[in-house]
């Protein structure tokens, strides 16, 4: 056989394969037709809620970000919640793809729930401080800027963060309270009222004419110009006392200017007392000697 022969014949063998080839190809094409179209349309499916998904996520997540915004919430607080909320929606949404296209997602879901079990467990205490975090947030107990006192601190509040908040106490100091002690205990927050109360209790002896030492503190009220005249200013005999007869003296004044007019009455009260012959007495015991 001449060489142009056995070209001609191995050209026919590989021609005759590949025939073949495409016989069987569309033979199973056309037994397995309705699975090729079924699973086509799933994997289009899939593509669509893979799109769809991503755009419902990101609608979301820029929502929450607006409406946070809105509330004039810590900026670190905004990214973390409105991108938290992207991604926990992105994961359900390639889950159900996944499911869509016929992969096994029962498996997968339980691998996640154990690994988040167990980082769970292990972020227990960071967990609870972003859970109040959370809390705070969305029932805002207070703000930034407002004096409260929490946890056994008292400060003005500088942020709310995701685990922690800052304050910085009167004196300057730089607090960091963890969120969970904050929620977890009572907040007295002292800026959210625009007016305040002020209580004193002012002793004097039990020689003191009453009705005059009424009138010297209620002058003393009168004269200071940080006192609201509505609610009026309460002067009245608390308690009589072992050494001392003691009046309470409760004044309203606006919340800025609670401490220069509780400081401005007590230098007040003192030197009025003084000058109109009251006495504001040491605490003193009479002793009884039997012979």
């Amino acid at each position: 056989m001449s060489k142009e022969e056995s070209a001609a014949s191995a050209v026919t063998n590989v021609i005759e394969q590949n025939v073949d080839v495409l016989n069987d190809s569309v033979k199973w094409l056309s037994e397995n037709q309705d699975l090729i179209i079924s699973y086509s349309m799933n994997i289009i499916f899939a593509i669509a809620t893979l799109i769809v998904g991503m755009m419902v996520a990101r609608f979301i997540a820029g929502t929450l970000h607006k409406v946070l915004t809105k509330r004039k919430l810590d900026n670190t607080i905004i990214d973390f919640v409105s991108h938290m909320v992207r991604y926990v929606i992105i994961a359900f949404v390639i889950i159900a793809a996944l499911g869509r296209i016929g992969v096994e997602t029962t498996s997968f879901v339980a691998i996640i729930g154990a690994a988040g079990l167990a980082v769970g467990l292990a972020l227990q205490g960071s967990l609870s401080n972003f859970a109040s975090g959370v809390l705070i947030i969305a029932l805002r107990p207070f703000k930034a800027g407002e004096y409260i006192e929490a946890a056994g601190t008292a400060g003005t509040v500088e942020s709310v963060q995701i685990f922690s908040t800052t304050l910085t106490t009167p004196d300057n100091k730089f607090v960091v309270v963890p969120n969970s002690a904050i929620l977890g205990g009572n907040i007295v927050n002292y800026s959210r009222k625009p007016t305040r109360r002020i209580d004193l209790i002012i002793g004097v002896s039990y020689n003191a004419d009453l009705a005059k030492t009424k009138a010297v503190l209620e002058a003393v009220l009168k004269a200071n110009d940080g006192i609201l005249k509505s609610p009026e200013p309460l002067v009245a005999v608390a308690e009589l006392a072992d050494s001392s007869v003691n009046l309470v003296v409760r004044p309203w004044v606006n919340g800025p200017d609670y401490w220069r007019v509780r400081f401005e009455l007590m230098e007040a009260i003192k030197n009025d007392l003084d000058e109109a012959g009251i006495e504001i007495p040491f605490p003193q015991m009479d002793i009884h000697m039997n012979k």
